[in-house]
């Protein structure tokens, strides 16, 4: 169940303001009355079409009035100033504006020195920034995060930055826009503390009352501030859910978030996270728990726990816990983004330390980890080893002449429940020498590869001790060129840079070695250039090679964008000897791995192309190809078209392996004013059926959004899923109902958010 992160103007149900435009008062060019002396701070200054009153006692001014006074400037159609208080009377009508706030209304009763006071039938927009009174101080306070707009009964001025507004509504929206507002029959605004109180509060949509909340406090500067956020709910194949989260701000450095789940079908749960921060360290700890499940009959829960601290300059601690209490948590509570990403769910804490000195650096990390595999039957292969512990030592040196020396290391303890237990000792020395030049680079290096294994008794096996010590060679070189072109009327630079990467390692038999952590890398062009095909480092495959790979690129000079990019790349082999997966020594058939060719790049204004095919040399057949063309004009126009092939490919989330065959659709554009229609149709042509559709349609009036979107997926080999999605957003406010951004951004390539557009 995705976890809520609270969101500060969520909390702010009350983050706008003025539903009606304020009256235009005073007329700047009328004649002034009486000239007033250079203004000081403290002093209230007056100017009208007529005055007439008792110095020092009573003034009558009438006509065009405005009074200034530091970061206040009253204007008004007629004025009572009575001096000796610093209390003015004025109307027909008013507009006061303090700093970035400005109200209007019919009459007022204030007092300039003390920023109090009451005025009628307020209009007024807070946080705006609106010009103070001609040398007067800027307002003490910072602009608020989100301008606030709105009318009401009455005012209170209550002192500086601070108000109370009778039987309000409220929004941030622009003038004249009434979509939505808040209701209050009492408002507090204290911008002094930065807290906004609303008390009977009603949230209207369209003039449909949507929520209603007896009192409710949030947070006018941005900052976080203790209440509900705004609920969610979501239904589909998992039933139908409402979520009400709450939103505790501890103190500045802690907070936490509390979050029932009412599920029509597995029953309520209750979901909790806290957060904490320190200057020295961080982290946070989150559950969901769910006695009894309806459709079970079984606890469901998980915990998820992260921190990072440093201890001291170099010196770092950390640990990262996850845990669920069954393989189909996920399945049940989540949707497909959690699905197809924790398939091992990981536990580790480490402690590492790192320090440098002239010319070289080291760093050192003990780990332990173990992984829950979320499978009901898992085969032994399909469950990670835990390292119980790990530890890693890395040191490198620069040397003069080009020269640098570098030493990989670990030893570690490998336990498993059914599998070879043991302990691994890595160690890599190397000696490299770099020549970078404009024109290219070279980079010989040698190395020698060493391991040792102590490894537990098994039935009807003792305990022993195997050992692998490999020298590998390797070099790296590429050349550089280019020259000016032009292409579509403008500067290009067009680029050659051919590679070579040589690389020697005797073969030698490994099956005597066990399997704790290697698997075979996927074959691509950041491959070709490794010593080693394998990852891990209990196998290191045997080398006598040379990969060739030629670079063209046509960048544009003005802004640097690369137009086209083109990369052809192989692998020949010198000998036939290599080492399989199992350890055991075999014979090439070919004398060359397979050859991959790539293109790419921004061909036009809007236009993007990926694609990369691998030719099989052994079987003489292609082996996989991918190609993906996406048309993004602007933020909010996106199509993409992309298939995949795979002659032989590995199923998602399982490890069985066939052919792949799919085509990929996406898509968001708009077709009228304001809406946005979304898409994506996932197909497997191998399967002869649909991995993923999705449809839906997004509006944005500009003040407030809605989403809807509708998905099927297929969460496993036999099982498909449904999820619906509705949110409604209001522009700074937040949104109500279940967030689908990050299922559009995963779905559709270039996906924008419409609020943002």
């Amino acid at each position: 169940m995705p976890r809520i992160k609270p969101n500060p103007l969520a909390l702010a149900l009350a983050a706008a303001f003025s539903l009606q435009p304020a009256l235009a008062l005073a007329d700047e060019d009328a004649p002034i009355a009486l000239p007033t002396p250079p203004k000081a701070e403290g002093q209230t200054h007056v100017t009208a079409d007529d005055m007439d009153g008792e110095m020092n006692v009573e003034l009558k001014a009438r006509g065009n009035v405005v009074v200034t006074r530091d970061d206040q400037k009253l204007e008004s159609d007629w004025l009572d100033y009575y001096q000796n208080k610093d209390r003015v009377k004025a109307g027909d009508r008013f507009k006061m504006t303090r700093g970035v706030d400005v109200v209007t209304g019919t009459t007022l009763d204030y007092n300039v020195a003390n920023y109090s006071g009451t005025g009628m039938d307020p209009v007024f927009a807070m946080g705006k920034p609106a010009p103070a009174a001609k040398g007067a101080p800027a307002s003490p306070r910072p602009m608020s995060t989100v301008p606030m707009r709105g009318d009401g009964q009455q005012v209170d001025f209550r002192g500086q930055n601070q108000y109370r507004v009778y039987n309000s509504r409220i929004n941030s929206c622009e003038p004249g826009d009434d979509s939505w507002y808040l209701n209050s029959s009492l408002l507090d605004l204290d911008y002094v503390n930065g807290v906004g109180t609303a008390r009977n509060a009603r949230l209207n949509f369209y003039g449909v009352p949507i929520l209603y909340t007896p009192w409710m406090d949030f947070p006018l500067n941005g900052n976080r501030k203790s209440g509900f956020l705004p609920p969610s709910f979501k239904t589909g194949s998992n039933g139908t859910e409402v979520a009400l989260p709450y939103y505790w701000n501890i103190a500045p450095n802690y907070d936490a978030t509390i979050t029932p789940h009412f599920n029509d079908k597995h029953g309520t749960m209750l979901g909790a996270e806290f957060r904490y921060l320190q200057p020295s360290y961080s982290g946070s700890i989150y559950t969901e728990q769910l006695p009894k499940d309806k459709v079970t009959d079984k606890n469901r829960y998980a915990w998820y726990a992260t921190h990072n601290q440093t201890l001291a300059p170099g010196l770092t601690f950390g640990y990262n816990a996850n845990y669920v209490s069954d393989p189909n948590y996920f399945k049940d509570f989540g949707d497909r983004l959690s699905i197809a990403a924790n398939v091992n769910l990981v536990r580790e804490a480490w402690l590492s330390y790192g320090f440098g000195w002239q010319g070289g650096s080291a760093n050192t990390t003990l780990r332990a980890q173990r992984y829950q595999t979320l499978l009901e039957k898992p085969a032994p292969g399909d469950i990670p080893y835990a390292r119980l512990p790990q530890l890693i030592f890395n040191v490198n040196q620069k040397l003069p002449q080009g020269f640098s020396a570098n030493l990989q290391s670990e030893l570690t303890r490998f336990s498993h429940p059914t599998l070879q237990n043991g302990d691994r000792l890595v160690a890599y020395p190397s000696l490299t020498w770099s020549l970078d030049k404009s024109w290219g680079f070279l980079r010989p290096k040698i190395g020698m590869h060493l391991t040792e294994y102590q490894l537990d008794a098994l039935p009807g096996q003792q305990a022993r001790s195997v050992s692998r010590s490999l020298p590998i060679f390797s070099t790296d070189a590429g050349l550089y060129f280019d020259r000016d072109t032009e292409f579509l009327g403008q500067d290009h630079l067009l680029t050659l840079e051919p590679r070579l990467f040589y690389v020697n390692i005797p073969t030698r038999s490994q099956n005597n070695l066990p399997n704790f952590d290697t698997s075979e890398n996927d074959f691509n062009f950041a491959q070709l250039f490794t010593e080693n095909r394998f990852s891990g480092s209990d196998r290191v495959n045997g080398a006598n090679q040379l990969t060739t790979a030629l670079t063209s690129r046509l960048i544009n000079q003005e802004n640097g964008l690369e137009r086209i990019r083109l990369t052809v790349g192989k692998r020949y082999y010198f000998n036939q000897d290599d080492i399989s997966l199992a350890g055991v020594p075999q014979q090439r058939t070919v004398s060359g791995s397979n050859l991959l060719l790539g293109a790419s790049g921004d061909l036009a204004k809007g236009w993007r192309l990926d694609s990369s095919y691998e030719w099989n040399e052994a079987l003489k057949t292609t082996e996989r190809y991918n190609a993906q063309l996406r048309y993004n004009p602007a933020p909010g126009k996106v199509l993409s078209a992309r298939y995949r092939y795979g002659r032989y490919e590995q199923q998602d989330n399982t490890s069985l392996y066939g052919p792949l065959r799919q085509i990929d659709i996406g898509a968001q554009w708009p077709i009228a004013k304001k809406w946005y229609a979304l898409g994506r149709y996932n197909y497997s042509l191998a399967d002869r059926k649909p991995l993923e559709q999705l449809a839906g349609f997004e509006y944005n009036d500009g003040c407030w959004s809605a989403r809807l979107v509708g998905q099927r997926y297929v969460s496993d080999l036999t099982t498909t899923k449904n999820a619906i999605y509705f949110q409604l957003e209001f522009k700074g406010l937040g949104g109500f109902g279940n967030n689908p951004l990050n299922t559009l951004k995963l779905a559709i390539p270039g996906y924008s958010k419409t609020n943002d557009l």
